[in-house]
């Protein structure tokens, strides 16, 4: 069929005239999700504590807990990271099998995205909330904010915990606080180390942004604003000494040679940060 025939066969099926058919455009092309070169840039194995380690890249925290019984990952960065993980728990003396449990802040592929190739390849459980494993296993698709703009490899949950619940691993507890906002499922996560000497408390804290969210009569999350609001009260009283994020940057964290705090912010600085975009964003008309 020539290309003549294809485009009267095209008329003649959608009832069109030549000229309205000459001028029908391509379907837009699939856009991938892209991201800035230092959320994809490797950085060597960082110390927090003593315990803690960051092997993520420049600009997006992967931690990794060392235990007397093996090790836990929370979160991964982009899809593309697995590989670097891997290595990275490797020079920290972690074999793939070593690492037992993985934990995450919030299902988006900007952090969730090697999970699936981390799990297959190390045997490790994955924890999470119901509302984010629904997200994880649909591999971020139909995101309520998103929609399927930010896809990655789909993964399932093995074990489901509640506000409040703890998750032991050797000497290692952590407690889940649930911290909906971000997305509903987002999660806070703390646990004591030794950092300089003393034992500290550190909080994981999800992001607290609301990046071009809907706040207002949103049908697909009716209450994002109280859950905002209550998560902001939330994150205020973490046990927190020491504050790390998803997003470094958001927690005064640069990653390079070391990992180093330029900017001491601490739950409370983090917050009323947060909060005060937050408040200016929801005035916007």
């Amino acid at each position: 069929m020539t290309g003549k025939t294809k485009l009267l066969a095209i008329t003649m099926l959608l009832g069109l005239t030549a000229a309205q058919a000459e001028t029908i455009n391509p379907l837009p092309q699939i856009q991938a999700y892209e991201v800035p070169e230092a959320w994809r840039q490797p950085v060597k194995p960082l110390r927090i504590a003593d315990n803690t380690w960051q092997i993520g890249t420049a600009e997006l925290t992967s931690l990794l807990l060392k235990t007397t019984d093996g090790a836990i990952l929370i979160d991964g960065g982009m899809p593309q990271a697995a590989e670097h993980l891997l290595a990275n728990m490797k020079k920290l003396g972690v074999a793939p099998a070593d690492l037992k449990l993985i934990l995450h802040s919030h299902a988006h592929g900007d952090h969730t995205g090697p999970l699936a190739s981390i799990k297959r390849t190390t045997g490790a459980q994955l924890v999470s909330n119901a509302e984010s494993a629904v997200l994880m296993a649909r591999g971020g698709a139909d995101d309520i904010h998103f929609g399927d703009g930010i896809l990655y490899p789909p993964v399932q949950a093995d074990r489901l915990v509640q506000d409040g619940e703890k998750i032991q691993l050797g000497e290692l507890k952590l407690k889940a606080h649930f911290i909906p906002g971000h997305t509903p499922g987002s999660l806070a996560w703390t646990w004591r180390d030794g950092r300089d000497g003393k034992t500290v408390d550190i909080a994981y804290v999800d992001s607290l942004t609301a990046p071009g969210y809907r706040l207002l009569d949103n049908p697909r999350y009716p209450k994002i604003v109280e859950d905002y609001r209550e998560t902001f009260e939330t994150v205020r009283a973490l046990p927190c000494d020491l504050l790390l994020t998803p997003h470094p940057g958001a927690s005064g964290w640069v990653y390079k040679g070391t990992a180093v705090q330029e900017e001491q912010v601490d739950c409370h600085a983090y917050v009323n940060s947060a909060e005060k975009k937050f408040e200016q964003q929801l005035a916007e008309p």
